[in-house]
């Protein structure tokens, strides 16, 4: 079994107001804050002398590396996002941005936000809208039975509310 893994399929570009300075705030502590602070301790610990064998030069060489890969993406990411700022036209269905309350066959209720690819937090029950449950829910309406295939298996759940504000 060979290192291989195909390649993902390219996640969406939406976005909320409140995801994208998320992903600006990160960006400006790495760039800002942390970069410096690292390529502080990296010159402090390549003054101590041989570096061959200093676990601070090749440990902070390292997380610098990281703190670039991150910056990287996140700049490419954001300048290729679309920011949805505001509710569609028919908030009857569901759409990117809507909080949709789904109940199961078992009567058990459960919320969801769905967000871009970026902000999803399962803390917050914010849902990717790349994930199999918002692929289901995406376009439909209030009282409309959804199948929903699930890593544990196949689910139905019913749409009990749908609304676009906290």
């Amino acid at each position: 079994m060979g290192r291989y893994r195909p390649p993902q399929p390219p996640a969406s570009k939406y976005i909320t107001p409140e995801g994208k300075q998320c992903l600006e705030d990160e960006l400006n502590y790495l760039w800002r804050v942390k970069r410096p602070e690292v390529t502080r301790a990296v010159s402090e610990a390549a003054a101590q002398g041989d570096r061959s064998e200093n676990a601070e030069y090749i440990y902070g060489k390292k997380q610098l590396r990281e703190i670039d890969r991150r910056v990287r993406f996140l700049r490419k990411r954001l300048d290729n996002i679309t920011v949805v700022d505001r509710p569609p036209d028919d908030q009857n269905r569901v759409f990117f941005g809507a909080w949709v309350s789904v109940e199961d066959m078992d009567g058990n209720e459960s919320s969801y936000r769905i967000v871009g690819p970026d902000e999803f937090d399962p803390k917050k029950n914010y849902i990717s809208m790349d994930s199999p449950m918002a692929k289901a829910l995406l376009r439909k309406t209030l009282d409309d039975e959804v199948k929903v295939q699930l890593p544990k298996g196949a689910s139905t759940v019913y749409i009990t509310n749908i609304r676009y504000s906290e």
